[in-house]
């Protein structure tokens, strides 16, 4: 008989985790203003509201921590990791920051003005938000075939060339600093960007004098879909897909948090260097010197074997097999998810789920409550709270999609918490009905709301 499939790794240190009561949820809920960001950790069971910096190092990158050269400028650590960066991405230049909304931060710090449009494909929160509060403005030419959950295109993250056009039609270039191509696109449901796309789209950018730039946080995972689904693409290796997905672009910012498979770090690839030049300002006024950048060595040692690790076949099948697990699971109990399954999460469609609940009642929210509720796990909203206010008119945006995520940790959870998961979210299905009311907002920050909102029920 066939042998079954297992994981190309084995457990060496385990964490224990409390399983509290629906009464104790319930109360912390409630002092937590209905806010999933507000509960402590030890009120988690099942933890998925994000896969950034959450997953399990491997035995070679806690060695590498060892490692570390602390040095304050020019370290070893520094020079390991960038010629890791290059190896991979081709990018010469690097500026190592302490997370991915820092890289965006010093980068678009040195390329984005007031008035500017960015278009791209579902742009994230704190991606939105950088350009917001430098009073730009984030365009989303995503293909159509994302916002419909049940639509089997292999690539949702894919940009659409005619609404990009649109854009460099519409616009002078000089208010277009560059297109922004999120690999994989976490707003869409952690969907690929196929390779035929991103060297269209360089083309396309090319002949408007338009940089392009990677949002990469997801880059392996993004090149691990090409080689399953892309034709002629299957033989190639995942660290060749990797380079030619960013010899496409001119640079890259990076959370290292997601497949640097580190718990802390970020950095900035380029190949321009007058735009090295202007972001390395950036980087020492906000970040540190520019070969640590709001790194420790020893992270950036780690991070170096991390990137290595995650652009590596075995790993990503073993990680995104779990993801597609978890989601063939819930749509075998008749849950409402984006399909194809994504890379680094499950995404339930909440409108499709409480079709009773007001989108002014942000059933995302209210759906990733009633799974606390109903087992100790924790998810998060991609919907109207996320979507945040237009900064003009003030009013919610309403997204195409209203998403709550299950955002699996890499290396970190077992099939039996897969299972554990689908079996609570089919409990919250079948009482569906009875969830009429959703969540009003008691208090708001001026933007990305998502992370501090206060709630209270309707």
């Amino acid at each position: 008989m066939d042998l079954p499939y297992a994981e190309p790794f084995r457990i060496k240190m385990i964490e224990e985790i409390y399983q509290s009561t629906r009464e104790e949820r319930e109360k912390w809920l409630k002092e937590a203003n209905y806010n999933l960001f507000n509960l402590k950790s030890s009120q988690v069971f099942i933890d998925l509201l994000t896969d950034s910096g959450t997953g399990a190092m491997s035995d070679r990158q806690w060695g590498a921590l060892m490692t570390g050269d602390e040095s304050y400028a020019g370290s070893q650590s520094f020079e390991q990791l960038q010629q890791t960066v290059q190896n991979i991405t081709g990018y010469q230049y690097l500026l190592p920051t302490h997370q991915g909304r820092a890289a965006e931060n010093v980068l678009f710090s040195a390329l984005i003005k007031d008035g500017d449009i960015v278009p791209g494909n579902s742009h994230f929160d704190t991606t939105k938000g950088h350009i917001e509060i430098r009073k730009a403005h984030a365009v989303d030419c995503t293909i159509d075939e994302a916002f419909d959950i049940n639509d089997l295109h292999p690539f949702k993250g894919n940009i659409c060339l005619k609404k990009l056009e649109n854009i460099y039609k519409i616009y002078p270039t000089e208010k277009i600093p560059f297109c922004l191509v999120t690999i994989t696109c976490n707003s869409s449901g952690g969907q690929p960007v196929s390779l035929e796309n991103m060297k269209a789209v360089k083309e396309l950018s090319d002949r408007y004098g338009i940089p392009v730039f990677f949002d990469s946080a997801r880059f392996a995972e993004n090149a691990y879909f090409i080689k399953k689904r892309e034709k002629g693409q299957e033989n190639r290796s995942i660290k060749d897909i990797c380079k030619e997905m960013f010899s496409y672009g001119d640079g890259m910012t990076m959370s290292s948090k997601k497949d640097g498979l580190v718990n802390i770090g970020g950095f900035i690839a380029l190949n321009n260097k007058e735009i090295f030049r202007a972001a390395s300002n950036f980087t020492i006024i906000y970040e540190g010197f520019i070969t640590y950048g709001g790194m420790a060595g020893r992270d950036m040692a780690a991070l170096a074997v991390g990137l290595n690790e995650a652009t590596e076949f075995a790993y990503l099948e073993a990680r995104i097999s779990q993801v597609e697990y978890l989601g063939n699971k819930l749509i075998e109990y008749g849950i409402p998810v984006q399909k194809p399954i994504g890379g680094h999460a499950v995404f339930i469609d909440s409108l499709h789920f409480l079709p009773h609940v007001s989108r002014e009642e942000f059933p995302a929210q209210t759906l990733g409550l009633e799974i606390y509720k109903e087992a100790g796990i924790r998810t998060v909203e991609i919907g109207t709270l996320l979507a945040d206010r237009d900064p003009q008119t003030r009013e919610n945006r309403y997204p195409k999609l209203e998403l709550v995520r299950l955002a699996i940790p890499r290396r970190t959870y077992t099939n039996n918490h897969m299972d554990y998961i689908a079996a609570a979210i089919k409990n919250v299905y079948e009482r569906r009905n009875e969830i009429t009311r959703g969540y009003q907002i008691t208090w708001e920050p001026e933007i990305l709301r998502h992370f501090t909102v206060q709630l209270e029920e309707a």
